[in-house]
């Protein structure tokens, strides 16, 4: 029955509306939306029974560090695949900041055919950008006069400061021969280098987390958010600002950022960016409590900050919401600041995250698709992702918004094996996550709130196609 789906009875949110009613897959693909009127099962598919359920497309996390290859302690694309489906995420994009990094077209194939192995979603990885590597670059995305399109190739990724291994692209020079000479879409981290460099001086000998966001500050943000999107808009390249997390940065941004559909100049550059569910959530007063758990980069910054990335992010500034899922270990973690590395795992509780905002009224559970599936779909141009209609991929999740878990350490299903939010209580959580028309994971009762995966790595999951940018 792989690939044949029969849903009955859910509330689906639909572009345009929500409302209860079937749908079916046939072949992996949305065969039938039908609002008012029961579809009858067929005798070659599988038949749910979704009441009570809220039916939506799956969600797609387009900023993970799956920490494949090199760090198999953290995570790898098999238990990080894993993880997302339990969050009801079908399709993810997984950043080369690996070990080694994966700056040329060898490495790329390495990594697909590695989530081809393992994964049980569609996946889809960024090639990182070097000072030296345009050729390279180009052989995997193309250039601006011909653009190309590989499946599971997403675009570039640059990290303008706090880079892993030989990724720091931080010099004019470098990022202007990237900029006018590549195709494709550019993704970047966005902290000056040198500011860093600077104002370490001030927190060298402090251990006390407070240091960090005043370390990476806000101002060192915008310098190389202001950068990238002069590169952007003298070149006209495709420019995806990532984990956007201050306030003055937002508020700079708006009437710069815009969906790929809003832009009506041909020679304008599509410029958009997102922001986490981490810093829609937390602020200071949770980093003095909670520690190094919640040490980041760019960091978890003030309450001001939060609010703001809410207003813009509602408003339009910001278009859509990724995890920077970036796990380590506990143990390495314990070691207090500043030698505690950055980053958290974020990708199974991104949904349940969000719904709860939506359930205690920051936003609609419609607001959460849309940021978190279909703006996500446009951003990157993924062809049949993001939305429940007939022709998309039969990529759906079956949630319960009306039960509420607590998070915990023993449920999570990444390797590191904790959750920056052990001991939140949240609603949201995924019961049924369908891939390609095929059931990969399912939370009920009898499992328990972890969930358990239906089928084997890498029986399930297709490299994204996005159409290339011109």
């Amino acid at each position: 029955m792989d690939g044949n789906v029969l849903i009955h009875g859910a509330t689906m949110v639909l572009p345009n509306t929500t409302a209860q009613g079937d749908l079916r897959i046939r072949d992996g693909v949305i065969h039938t939306v039908s609002v008012g009127n029961v579809l009858e099962p067929m005798e070659d598919e599988l038949y749910i029974d979704a009441r009570g359920l809220h039916l939506m497309p799956g969600m797609i996390d387009p900023q993970c560090h799956f920490r494949d290859p090199g760090q198999p302690e953290k995570e790898d694309l098999g238990s990080g695949s894993a993880a997302a489906v339990s969050g009801g995420v079908t399709s993810f994009l997984d950043m080369p900041n690996n070990k080694p990094s994966i700056t040329d077209m060898d490495g790329m194939n390495m990594k697909l055919a590695t989530a081809a192995a393992k994964c049980v979603n569609n996946y889809g990885f960024f090639i990182g950008a070097t000072p030296e590597n345009v050729t390279d670059l180009q052989e995997a995305v193309g250039t601006p006069e011909e653009p190309v399109s590989i499946p599971g190739i997403c675009g570039i990724k640059v990290f303008m400061g706090s880079s892993t291994g030989t990724l720091l692209v931080n010099e004019r020079e470098a990022l202007e021969r990237i900029f006018n000479e590549t195709g494709g879409l550019i993704a970047v981290h966005a902290e000056d280098e040198q500011r860093l460099i600077e104002r370490f001086e001030a927190v060298k000998d402090r251990t006390d987390m407070a240091a960090h966001a005043e370390w990476r500050d806000d101002v060192t943000a915008l310098l190389a958010t202001q950068l990238a999107v002069e590169l952007a808009q003298a070149s006209g390249h495709r420019l995806h600002v990532l984990h956007l997390t201050s306030g003055l940065e937002a508020d700079w941004l708006e009437g710069i950022t815009s969906l790929p559909s809003d832009v009506t100049s041909e020679d304008a550059a599509i410029i958009t960016t997102e922001t986490l569910p981490q810093h829609l959530t937390f602020d200071e007063t949770d980093v003095e409590r909670v520690g190094t758990r919640l040490k980041m980069n760019p960091p978890i910054r003030y309450a001001k900050d939060r609010d703001t990335l809410w207003h813009h992010l509602k408003q339009g500034t910001i278009q859509c919401i990724a995890t920077d899922h970036a796990p380590h270990t506990l143990e390495a973690k314990a070691a207090g600041f500043p030698t505690a590395p950055s980053g958290m795992p974020g990708v199974e509780t991104s949904l349940a995250v969000m719904l709860t905002h939506a359930k205690n009224g920051a936003c609609s559970i419609e607001d959460v698709v849309r940021w978190m599936s279909t703006n996500v779909a446009e951003c990157y141009n993924m062809i049949g992702k993001g939305r429940l209609e007939e022709g998309a991929d039969g990529d759906v999740i079956l949630v319960d918004m009306d039960t509420s878990v607590t998070v915990d350490d023993a449920h999570v299903w990444s390797r590191v094996g904790w959750s920056p939010f052990h001991g939140h209580e949240l609603v949201g959580w995924t019961q049924v996550t369908v891939v390609n028309g095929t059931p990969v994971f399912e939370r009920t009762e009898a499992t328990g709130p972890k969930g358990r995966l239906l089928v084997e790595p890498g029986s399930v999951g297709q490299p994204i196609v996005m159409m290339p940018w011109s």
